[in-house]
């Protein structure tokens, strides 16, 4: 496999998890958090539910007159609306602080960080609307994953985020390779040339908005195939689990003063990339692969070798509430 292709989507891939391990405090000190009681094990229910839902949805809108251009407006101001959010708070943490123009106490607040993410959002809006190369669509989609990792990392405790990350895999098993509905979901990404599905070709100059089709880069012989696929959830599944460790675990320090809480999340982030080496194996091959199988249990062992080496406790960092 051409060297673009491999060391490009890790590059992706490592490099949207370190940014949501950056993001990951600020945004919990900013109150970011999507659940209030991150140790339910049922809070990831919901999540789950709406990976599943929306991808049934995304199909059935797809097959309708008219519903794959409204679709891809929709789910366009959906993503600038998010990244609008989250580029705000990220801005934030580097741009000076709100100021007040009038007096102490009075007048009108002067925040640069707010125009600056409207400003960002609605230029990556008009990229990939107008021009969805797939430099744009990849330069989005690590934007968005680096966010949505640390979100979600935030948001979800261990015990939930295990059980997320294994409902994930199976679903993306049954997705890939007995309803084979993820393939068709990935076909229909690929025309509307969003941020969902990154792509890497093996050459910059590969234009993703006339030969993108995931359905035509299957057709072809793999050794001939111009760019390999990976979907967002790949990218950010894992993702959370090393958010989490960083985020929920005790910050004992361990090796060279380097807390165990990072460590175990460096962990879990160095077995999925195991899983991710052992996929791109499989993919060479030249058929669909579910990716969350391997990454999401890559992921999940790295986290629990690194617990126990670090920890020498069984309870996994386990904690329960309802």
């Amino acid at each position: 496999m051409p060297r673009l292709r491999t060391f490009g989507l890790v590059a992706l891939y490592v490099g949207a998890q370190l940014v949501a391990l950056l993001l990951a405090l600020p945004f919990r000190s900013a109150g970011l958090a999507t659940n209030a009681n991150p140790n339910s094990p049922t809070s990831p229910l919901y999540l789950i539910l709406v990976v599943v839902g929306a991808s049934f949805a995304i199909l059935w809108v797809s097959k309708r007159a008219g519903g794959l251009s409204a679709l891809r407006w929709l789910i366009l101001l959906g993503i600038a609306g998010s990244l609008a959010i989250t580029l705000y708070a990220t801005f934030g943490l580097v741009l000076p602080s709100p100021t007040y123009l009038g007096s102490t106490g009075t007048g009108e607040v002067l925040d640069l960080a707010l125009p600056v993410a409207l400003s960002t959002a609605v230029v990556m809006f008009l990229a990939l609307l107008m021009s969805p190369e797939w430099w744009v669509v990849d330069g989005v989609g690590f934007v968005a994953a680096g966010s949505l990792i640390a979100l979600l990392g935030i948001s979800f405790g261990i015990l939930p985020t295990f059980l997320l990350l294994i409902a994930l895999a199976v679903y993306d098993a049954i997705a890939v390779y007995w309803t084979k509905h993820m393939l068709s979901l990935a076909d229909v990404v690929t025309e509307m040339k969003l941020p969902i599905l990154m792509v890497m070709p093996d050459a910059p100059g590969f234009d993703y908005t006339r030969r993108g089709s995931f359905k035509e880069q299957r057709r072809i012989p793999p050794e001939e195939r111009e760019a390999v696929f990976m979907g967002l959830g790949d990218v950010v599944f894992p993702g959370i689990l090393v958010v989490s460790a960083f985020v929920w675990l005790p910050t004992s320090v361990h090796l060279l003063g380097v807390g165990a809480n990072l460590l175990v999340g460096l962990g879990a982030m160095a077995g999925s990339l195991c899983g991710y080496a052992v996929l791109m194996r499989l993919v060479a091959g030249g058929n669909a692969q579910a990716g969350l199988p391997l990454l999401n249990g890559g992921a999940l062992a790295g986290y629990v070798v690194s617990y126990l080496l670090l920890f020498h406790s069984l309870g996994l960092g386990f904690s329960l509430s309802f």
